[in-house]
């Protein structure tokens, strides 16, 4: 279900989902994400009685609401960090969330944020992956708290993931459903792959011009975000920037 929320990091706003068994009494809700009454009045109708609330990561588009909502719905929620929790359920890697039929494996998926979690649906072949993978575009490292490495290694995990036949379809938490698990994923690794070869390119070109008063380390990022995102709308740049600085640091630890 789609909250009302568009904006030029949303998208067309914040995918909520429903989940239920067919026939069965209780569903999960995931993300329920910004609070707009009318969203969640539409979520609670469709999702009638709430078995548990999922969080893929803690971000306010995601979760704001999810508390409101899980105390109307008079249920839990579950996330990775404890702030956003309510009741005593954690959540993590490896877990299996069972709800009257309905079985979600967690995938631990950090990068994006530190908490990002996916959520793996074998009987639909599918993964929600919240804001790792998007259905239109690329995410966001959001640096400090989401990191370069973390975010490949995740892009990894769901690589295999599909390429295991685990995963055919993507849920993201923006933007439409991926049909092709497996294409969106070598799209991103070749994505993150080129956009490090140009930051380090933008590096060496900033390293080699005349700079007589020398450029700031808090300069920096900016720098390179002019260079290798000149052909971006710039009201983009400041999204842009976490990323650029999530591939310095990426790159200052392998030197």
């Amino acid at each position: 279900m789609l909250a009302p929320n568009p904006d030029i990091m949303t998208l067309d706003g914040t995918n909520t989902w429903v989940l239920r068994e067919p026939g069965a009494r209780r569903s999960v809700v995931i993300d329920p994400g910004p609070s707009i009454a009318s969203h969640l009045d539409a979520v609670a109708e469709a999702a009638g009685e709430v078995g548990v609330v999922l969080l893929t990561h803690h971000h306010a588009d995601h979760s704001e609401a999810a508390r409101e909502f899980a105390e109307r719905m008079g249920c839990g929620v579950r996330a990775l960090d404890p702030a956003y929790r309510l009741g005593s359920e954690g959540l993590g890697d490896g877990d299996v969330v069972s709800v009257d039929g309905l079985e979600i494996r967690v995938v631990a998926t950090p990068g994006h944020t530190a908490d990002s979690l996916s959520f793996l649906l074998p009987a639909e072949n599918a993964v929600l992956t919240g804001d790792t993978v998007l259905g239109r575009g690329t995410t966001v490292v959001a640096h400090p708290d989401g990191q370069l490495g973390a975010y490949l290694d995740s892009l990894d995990r769901l690589h295999a993931l599909a390429s295991e036949h685990e995963v055919g379809s993507i849920w993201p938490g923006h933007g439409p459903v991926i049909a092709d698990a497996l294409g969106a994923l070598d799209f991103y690794r070749a994505h993150r792959r080129e956009r490090l070869e140009q930051v380090s390119a933008a590096l060496e070109q900033l390293r080699s011009a005349d700079h007589p008063e020398g450029i700031a380390v808090d300069e920096l990022p900016r720098r390179v975000v002019e260079i290798v995102y000149q052909d971006v709308d710039p009201v983009l740049w400041g999204a842009a920037e976490l990323s650029v600085r999530a591939q310095l640091a990426y790159l200052a630890e392998r030197r």
